[in-house]
């Protein structure tokens, strides 16, 4: 891991261009473009210059020339086509800067998931059978999953909502993952419908069970197959996919949590419908204007992740102030962009306990 690397990674989640950040440490451009690109190395001076208007703490910044690996890794992403590239390079940088405070708080805060997260080769299992021995090897039940948050949560998943909102075209994005260590990140766009939500979280988690060394064939294409097999289990739903209409899919999406679209598809996969019935329905969504924002979706019991929120109420439970909390993460305490999971109070005291499903 490189200090030049941490300060690109910190800049770019924070939205800010080697201008801006220079003139807010009080540097030249120059010479922080030389600290980026590691051909100079900054003085002590500097670094607390640097860590202050990144809004993170001076060790934050300078253990990333002794930690081992990298401080900016690729992110699996579910994203559509038209987000910018500047948009989720900028969410994938956040990503990468959220597990290194979170690395700093589990590192503080003993967490024994009571799942375990299976980890499968693609090339010897497929997408579908990899769902369903995650479904079978968690004990869930045969049919719609309730509480997806709570299963991934369970199984020692750190998932981060955040509004997506905040960086302009960010609603394009819907979720990003990474490993970090024994357990994987999740970052998602809590703006989004929670049917999408949904299907964004089973996606991720496709990722994280198929993805975790090398890649093969198209990950997106398997990520979806396994969160359609994962969330609408073929032996369970085949029996609800027959003669689709518009009244019938909205009592399946009530049912099953997931949008009218998906079901169309996964009808169509599985060969309950016809091309030119899907053809028609899709047709029918259109014309209603429910291909871009579908009813019912407000209706759905929220997905609401609460694992990094016990983390961080634990070290307050455990004594520590707001400002020895953040420090703790490597958050410069009082800064304006604090992550989204270390608020300035934490609410009532929780226990850290992750609760069986």
């Amino acid at each position: 891991m490189s200090l030049g690397e941490a300060i690109v990674t910190l800049r770019r989640a924070n939205g800010l261009t080697q201008e801006k950040l220079a003139e807010s440490a009080g540097v030249t451009q120059a010479a922080l473009s030389r600290y980026e690109n590691e051909l100079r190395t900054p003085d002590a001076e500097a670094i607390t210059a640097l860590a202050g208007a990144l809004g993170v703490t001076t060790a934050f910044l300078q253990r990333a020339e002794g930690a081992v690996g990298a401080f900016m890794i690729d992110a699996h992403m579910r994203r559509r086509a038209t987000a910018k590239p500047t948009v989720w390079r900028r969410l994938e940088a956040k990503l990468n800067v959220y597990r290194q405070h979170l690395d700093a708080i589990t590192d503080a805060v003993e967490m024994v998931p009571k799942l375990a997260l299976p980890r499968f080769d693609p090339m010897e299992y497929s997408p579908d059978e990899a769902a369903r021995m995650v479904r079978m090897q968690w004990r869930m039940p045969a049919g719609p999953v309730r509480d997806l948050a709570g299963w991934l949560e369970a199984a020692g998943c750190l998932v981060v909502a955040e509004d997506f909102e905040t960086v302009a075209g960010g609603s394009r994005v819907d979720g990003l993952s990474q490993w970090s260590h024994d357990y994987p990140v999740m970052l998602v766009n809590k703006q989004a419908p929670t049917d999408r939500l949904r299907l964004t979280l089973a996606h991720e988690l496709g990722h994280i069970c198929l993805h975790s060394t090398e890649l093969f064939g198209d990950p997106e294409d398997e990520a979806n197959a396994f969160a359609a097999e994962f969330l609408m289990p073929a032996a369970a739903i085949r029996p609800d996919l027959h003669n689709l209409d518009l009244g019938r899919l909205h009592l399946l999406k009530r049912h099953w949590g997931v949008s009218m679209q998906a079901l169309i598809e996964r009808a169509y996969r599985l060969e309950t419908l016809s091309a030119a019935r899907r053809t028609h329905l899709y047709k029918a969504l259109s014309k209603r204007g429910w291909r871009t924002r579908e009813p019912l979706s407000d209706e759905l019991p929220p997905e609401t992740p609460h694992l990094v929120t016990r983390l961080v109420t634990s070290l307050r439970d455990a004594g520590l102030s707001a400002a020895e909390t953040a420090t703790i993460a490597g958050v410069a305490p009082g800064t304006p962009r604090q992550p989204v999971f270390l608020p300035s109070e934490v609410g009532p005291a929780a226990h850290l306990k992750i609760v069986d499903q």
